[in-house]
Order: C-alpha cells, then sequence, then structure tokens
C-alpha cells in the first residue's frame, strides 16, 4: 500500500479502489455515501488485503 493510494483512500475512497473491481467500488461507494469514515475504512480495508 502506497503513500499516495492511501491519500486517495482518504480523500476520494472509491477512487482508491477503482482498478480492485466493480464490487470493491460499488461497495466503498455505498459506504462513503452512508458517511465518508465508513467509506475511508471500507477503502483502507480492501486496500490493506494485498
Amino acid at each position: 500500500m502506497s503513500l499516495i493510494r492511501v491519500l486517495l483512500a482518504i480523500l476520494f475512497p472509491p477512487l482508491a479502489v477503482l482498478d480492485k473491481g466493480c464490487g470493491s467500488f460499488l461497495i466503498v461507494f455505498i459506504l462513503t455515501l452512508c458517511g465518508w469514515v465508513p467509506g475511508v475504512i471500507g477503502a483502507l480495508v480492501i486496500l490493506n488485503k494485498n
């Protein structure tokens, strides 16, 4: 997980996981609509899996 990805996950969570697949993007997008913090947490979890 690079520094650029972490910053992108904090600023724009759905864009950080765009290359991880459509499912990951949709999950993070929905979490971001529910609130910014759940979106950031979801994006960081998905980015940390690799």
